[in-house]
């Protein structure tokens, strides 16, 4: 906390703490370009590239595929491309990181 002397008396400026908005933020940036797959409110899932969001928790999403709600829930139906897609955040129910792709077969007994 540091504390100022103006014409009016004494003031105090508290310095925000952005040590936890820039680990947000990193966080953030770690996730461009992977692959997510977004549930809505609707029933629907969007599963593309992430590539930006803004303060109010709007996703966009890079070659993008929709996959509706079916009853049955192990088959997923036929997608259909939506290529560019803006998903608002109030409509978003969960978001899930796709893992990546192991190198070298690691951790699927493929011999090397």
């Amino acid at each position: 906390m540091a504390t100022t002397i103006e014409e009016n008396g004494p003031s105090i400026h508290v310095q925000p703490d952005l040590s936890s908005s820039s680990q947000a933020r990193q966080k953030l940036e770690g996730l461009l370009n992977k692959n997510m797959r977004i549930r809505m409110t609707d029933g629907r899932t969007l599963v593309g590239l992430f590539l930006c969001t803004d303060r109010d928790c709007n996703v966009i999403l890079g070659s993008a595929q929709e996959f509706l709600k079916s009853a049955d829930t192990f088959s997923q139906g036929e997608p259909r491309v939506l290529g560019l897609a803006m998903i608002p955040g109030h409509h978003v129910v969960s978001i899930e990181v796709e893992a990546d792709i192991l190198e070298d077969g690691q951790g699927f007994g493929v011999d090397n």
